[in-house]
């Protein structure tokens, strides 16, 4: 039997259903969120949606072929990359949010609460913090909304997060953080939260790997937990495929993993051809039948 996932929002949201005091989003087993990169410097895909048209036809491909969520981002957040100024990050994302909020659940990927209070008033429904969380203004920004917001763990900043990574123990350093910003997310009165461990964000192949085999432990608790693998640099590590863009097959096999593992999500730039390989998985796990609602 497959989990269902809820997330919850004190707005409508298209999909959802009215749900208490607010509208619920509901899914069994584990829903695909889609990449969509409007920057002109995105590791694998940099570039290629920076026309809004394109920006949206790729956004309408993804979501009828049944992502369940579209993740916009105005600032890459690669190793190394340089931070932007708000304004440029809202140029870049607030077309498309406007242009697509009414049709299908946006979430936007930034670190800058500025950036999310203006992407929310122009209608997205969910904040995906690769800073997770740690910014009050942040959590102030969330709540004023009513939206939830993912919380992902990053040591460092994109600068200078894989110069050297270490834990002690990455497994319970990453869930304790990740726990941690959940409690806090919800006592500051955010109606859902999303847990990522940050996969490629300060951690070495290795830490990846542990992080990777323990996420039955982390999929166990309360809330959703996200997996964002797609193209990263531990597929090349593992297989030996140096271009970002040719390692579809890997992120394929990193995210079937984390759905065996009940990951209630995972963020791929191939999005249809996850939801393909979600379908079949589940349907030799016999879990085929239990549809997606709300």
């Amino acid at each position: 039997m497959t989990r269902a996932h809820h997330l919850h929002f004190g707005f409508p949201v298209p999909g959802a259903e009215r749900h208490r005091a607010g509208w619920r989003l509901s899914w069994q087993g584990t829903a695909v969120m889609g990449i969509l990169n409007v920057t002109p410097d995105s590791f694998s895909d940099g570039g290629r949606h920076t026309a809004l048209n394109a920006a949206l036809a790729s956004a309408r491909a993804m979501r009828h072929a049944g992502a369940l969520l579209i993740d916009v981002g105005g600032e890459s957040t690669r190793p190394g990359a340089e931070p932007v100024p708000a304004e440029v990050e809202l140029d870049r994302v607030l077309p498309v949010i406007r242009a697509l909020a009414a049709e299908m659940p946006l979430s936007v990927d930034t670190l800058k609460p500025e950036v999310a209070h203006e992407a929310l008033r122009a209608g997205a429904h969910l904040i995906n913090d690769v800073g997770g969380l740690r910014d009050p203004e942040m959590l102030r920004v969330c709540a004023g909304a009513q939206a939830p917001a993912c919380a992902m763990h990053m040591q460092g900043e994109p600068r200078t997060m894989q110069r050297r990574p270490e834990y002690a123990d990455v497994v319970a350093e990453v869930h304790a953080f990740l726990r941690t910003r959940a409690d806090e997310a919800r006592a500051a009165g955010l109606p859902g939260v999303l847990l990522d461990p940050g996969i490629g964000f300060g951690k070495t192949l290795e830490h990846n790997l542990a992080l990777l085999r323990a996420l039955p432990t982390l999929t166990d608790g309360p809330d959703g937990v996200l997996v964002g693998a797609s193209r990263k640099r531990l597929i090349d590590f593992l297989a030996g495929v140096p271009e970002a863009a040719d390692r579809d097959p890997g992120t394929l096999a990193l995210h079937l993993h984390a759905a065996r593992s009940g990951a209630a999500l995972v963020r791929a730039h191939a999005a249809v051809a996850h939801v393909q390989a979600l379908r079949v998985q589940a349907a030799l796990a016999g879990t085929d039948g239990e549809e997606r609602t709300g």
